[in-house]
């Protein structure tokens, strides 16, 4: 039985949709299409889309539930929101670093955060990332944090050294 997600994410684009949504399946293991919706020619007056165009697109990410809207340019992606993509390794920090950041701005990477080509933010961080910096008073915490704020894609051995 599958459960239900109540929260979905849903991430408006103004005409990648579907685009977006190959490159994120593409990167993340257990990720699929689930349903592409096309604009009918009804209501062209009001969303300006061309008929048979995508509209939604419901996908998995790693078995998480999104839906990407193609809705014009009105509105664009900030950093106010992202998402968190927590690695056991540094090989999978290497990996997520890469793939999500290929053709993103390179300007935007600061401490494991990166924006992808879309205009997404997302923090590509070690799973440990709160217990390296712990509680923020003992030195061990502040060295590592003090270490991470020089960093643009995380190095695990560099904030364990710390």
């Amino acid at each position: 039985m599958e459960l239900k997600q109540t929260i979905v994410p849903f991430l408006w684009f103004d005409t990648q949709a579907e685009e977006a949504s190959r490159f994120y399946i593409d990167i993340f293991p257990n990720s699929r299409i689930l349903q592409i919706d096309r604009y009918p020619a009804t209501g062209q007056e009001i969303h300006r889309m061309p008929a048979g165009s995508v509209m939604t697109v419901r996908f998995e990410i790693d078995g998480l539930r999104f839906t990407a809207l193609n809705g014009g340019p009105l509105f664009k992606f900030s950093e106010a929101v992202s998402f968190q993509v927590a690695c056991d390794s540094q090989t999978e920090i290497d990996h997520y670093w890469e793939r999500l950041g290929s053709g993103g701005d390179p300007k935007a990477q600061q401490c494991g955060w990166l924006k992808d080509r879309f205009g997404l933010s997302w923090q590509v961080v070690p799973a440990r990332l709160g217990e390296l910096l712990g509680d923020g008073k003992s030195p061990k915490s502040q060295r590592a944090l003090a270490a991470m704020l020089k960093m643009k894609k995380m190095d695990i051995a560099g904030l364990e050294n710390a």
